[in-house]
């Protein structure tokens, strides 16, 4: 929100931008409580110099108003932050993340590996064979283990403190505008502090290669 406000050319001291976000109630959390681990128990992570070296995909489950659930895959480049999908359905198979990673290759080119954890729609024979025509890598985490996809599961937790948390969700077509706006806001308005106070979308058009997130949502 500081960041936010000095881009805005207000000139205010973080100090006091803080008591008056206290006196407002704004009580959104920002961080969550670690939890103890030891370092051993966690993957070195590898070192990214650009778009496409590794992506990171996961699910989040939430519900509609009336109770219906539903499941959305979220997809992201782990160098540049860029949230690259978000799918919300009620049934995805591994056909369903095949096709949603062919989409996104077709309009930005494939990763060199994809993290993700050991769900049946990872692991399925139809991702497979996708990720072999197209010699990606599938890097799975450790089971237990989240820590090993660490960016997608960060990802994940702002994605629902603020945005599945606070909104209802009609329909599915709801869900998909309602999720869609959020990802074009994180995506190009809001500061990320891993990249230097830059929004993903900025971060992203330092490299030369095309890394304009697709918008899978607008395909028939």
């Amino acid at each position: 929100m500081y960041i936010l406000i000095r881009r805005d050319g207000w000139v205010v001291n973080h100090k006091r931008l803080y008591r008056l976000y206290r006196e407002e109630g704004l009580n959104l959390r920002c961080k969550r409580p670690r939890r103890r681990k030891a370092a051993a128990s966690r993957m070195e992570r590898p070192i990214l110099t650009g778009p496409n070296q590794a992506w990171s995909m996961d699910f989040v489950s939430d519900a509609l108003f009336n109770g219906n659930k539903f499941r959305a895959l979220t997809l992201m480049d782990n160098h540049t932050r860029e949230c690259l999908a978000i799918y919300p359905a009620q049934n995805i198979r591994g056909d369903d993340v095949a096709h949603l990673l062919e989409h996104i290759v077709s309009q930005r080119g494939k990763p060199l590996r994809i993290q993700a954890d050991n769900g049946p729609e990872f692991i399925s024979i139809a991702l497979d064979r996708w990720a072999y025509d197209n010699q990606v890598v599938l890097d799975f985490s450790r089971p237990g283990k989240p820590t090993d996809n660490a960016f997608i599961e960060s990802f994940n937790g702002s994605l629902r403190d603020e945005c599945l948390n606070i909104h209802w969700f009609m329909s599915l077509e709801d869900a998909q505008e309602k999720l869609e706006n959020w990802r074009q806001d994180y995506n190009c308005f809001r500061p990320h502090s891993s990249l230097g106070d830059l929004p993903p979308a900025m971060f992203a058009k330092s490299f030369c290669s095309s890394t304009t997130p697709p918008d899978f949502l607008a395909q028939s």
